[in-house]
């Protein structure tokens, strides 16, 4: 279903709920995508350009294999917006992991979240959708749960050394530039009418590989043969496969939703950094998880 007939129709039951389904879905996918990170070993650069390489053929092979590859053909306003969804893509992946250098996982990833809060901000001044007191508080306690669930909040949480420093500052500085980027993105793509969930997502890869492949062309290409599986793996799982379903779901859910079914990714990420690696979680951390379920919960009980 094109995103753009999505918008124009009126929303029923069933497509609130598919969207809903859609974007849960593509958020448990990318919450797999550190172990895919961390198994590759490679430069984050190196991992954002060949996520988009091999994820742009995964989508260029399966649009050819459904007959799709014409929806790639946009009027120049969609293809403005599919380009300018890339471009904020890749500069939130990248303004993100240069936040992690400068001040911790634990305080960019909080940082970072405060994204939904733009997205229903924005929404609201934007698109003048109306937000009501429970969507606030649930996006509140979202945001508590992933403080705690992060380690950074609570008795138990981490102590930063000098957080007044102009390193640090610097690095909340980019974590809220990558955060805005993303909500932008969130906000395009909901309103690219004319551009399907797929041109958007093939799209974004080659942008991605445009602005990224100076990186491996200078710094040379991975040496080991396990990482090309598992940089594989990053492309076709999480951007060709989990993109193409969230900006899906997107298309179907107003901007509230749309905000809080965003910390499902989070959410599945801490659980998977547990089984996987067994990367134990404190009482607060624990306590934290709970916050977050309970917020999802509560915005698919009483949104809408």
């Amino acid at each position: 279903m094109n995103s753009s007939t999505a918008m124009r129709a009126a929303p029923t039951a069933s497509s609130t709920e598919r969207g809903v389904l859609l974007m849960t879905a593509g958020g448990l996918l990318l919450g797999t995508l550190g172990v895919f990170v961390e198994e590759a070993g490679q430069h984050p650069l190196m991992a954002v350009c060949f996520r988009c390489a091999f994820g742009g053929l995964a989508l260029l092979a399966w649009g050819a294999a459904t007959g799709r590859l014409h929806e790639l053909r946009l009027a120049p306003r969609a293809l403005a917006a599919a380009l300018a969804c890339g471009v904020l893509m890749v500069s939130n992946w990248a303004l993100f992991f240069a936040a992690i250098e400068r001040t911790s996982i634990g305080v960019a990833t909080v940082v970072f979240h405060v994204q939904p809060l733009w997205v229903m901000g924005f929404g609201a001044w934007w698109l003048h959708e109306r937000i009501g007191a429970r969507r606030w508080a649930a996006v509140a306690l979202a945001l508590l749960g992933l403080a705690l669930a992060s380690g950074l909040a609570g008795p138990d949480g981490h102590r930063q050394g000098d957080a007044a420093s102009a390193r640090y500052l610097a690095g909340l500085a980019m974590c809220l530039g990558g955060s805005l980027s993303y909500a932008a993105v969130t906000l395009i793509a909901k309103l690219a009418r004319g551009a399907s969930s797929f041109a958007l997502a093939t799209w974004q890869c080659a942008v991605g590989v445009v602005l990224t492949a100076w990186w491996p062309l200078s710094q040379g290409w991975p040496a080991q043969p396990a990482a090309w599986g598992w940089l594989a793996g990053l492309g076709v799982i999480h951007t060709g496969l989990a993109y193409v379903l969230l900006y899906a779901g997107m298309a179907r859910l107003p901007t509230g939703r749309i905000a809080l079914l965003q910390f499902v990714y989070p959410f599945a990420a801490v659980g998977v950094d547990w089984l996987v690696y067994g990367r134990s979680l404190t009482a607060w951390q624990s306590v934290g998880m709970l916050l977050m379920g309970a917020a999802l919960w509560g915005a698919r009980r009483r949104m809408e």
